[in-house]
């Protein structure tokens, strides 16, 4: 699933007449490098939900069939039901297995095909990096492969994890955040997690679009 519902409020006024992920970056949209990246790593088959001015992602998108692989779309209100709820509202698209997830505005060049089968230890298994700048406290500590609330070092969330659908099938349909679901699975030991020192950028601002046009490999 690539989630690409958000309304990219800090990177207005480029977000008001066009979706975050088809902001163009090193030549194609945003959400293009990641549906790349995803087919290289042997993946057929997407969901991407939609919120803010979503028909023009899938009018750029279609059926997937100019890609090499199938996209299902989960359509929200334009004012999005964050992480949680996205998922929530798309399980049925999401089939009983662990599925992946990727948000549409974070590019990274973490070797997703080691995700693929991965059948997590828990609910979720996620990819963590080093805080960037902009997020220097970090959101979770890891600990022996497992991720705790408190302790050290703390690392971000890259944006990229496994999850089991059973995360998500007991929460009410509506708007949710992923925070709260990921601190209680955490507090039940349920979240394993790695560390990834690579390239990744969180595309949040227009500065860093601009930083990732001129510098962010793509490979």
């Amino acid at each position: 699933m690539i989630l690409a519902a958000g309304r990219g409020e800090r990177l207005r006024p480029l977000t008001d007449h066009t979706p975050k992920p088809l902001l163009i970056a090193a030549g194609k949209p945003l959400i293009e490098h990641q549906i790349d990246r995803l087919r290289q790593a042997g993946l057929t088959e997407l969901v991407i939900n939609l919120g803010w001015l979503g028909e023009q992602i899938e009018q750029a998108l279609g059926d997937g069939h100019r890609h090499g692989l199938s996209i299902r779309y989960s359509r929200e209100p334009q004012t999005a039901l964050e992480t949680a709820g996205g998922i929530r509202q798309a399980l049925h698209l999401l089939g009983e297995s662990a599925f992946m997830v990727v948000n549409a505005d974070v590019l990274c060049d973490f070797p997703l095909a080691r995700l693929r089968e991965l059948e997590p230890d828990g609910l979720a298994h996620l990819v963590m990096v080093d805080n960037p700048a902009h997020h220097p406290h970090g959101d979770f500590a890891l600990v022996d492969g497992r991720l705790r609330l408190d302790g050290e070092p703390r690392l971000t969330y890259s944006g990229i994890g496994v999850f089991r659908p059973e995360m998500f099938r007991g929460l009410d349909p509506g708007v949710r955040p992923l925070r709260p679901v990921l601190e209680d699975a955490i507090m039940h030991d349920q979240v394993s997690a790695e560390l990834h020192r690579g390239h990744w950028v969180d595309i949040g601002t227009p500065e860093r679009l601009r930083e990732l046009a001129e510098g962010f490999r793509f490979s």
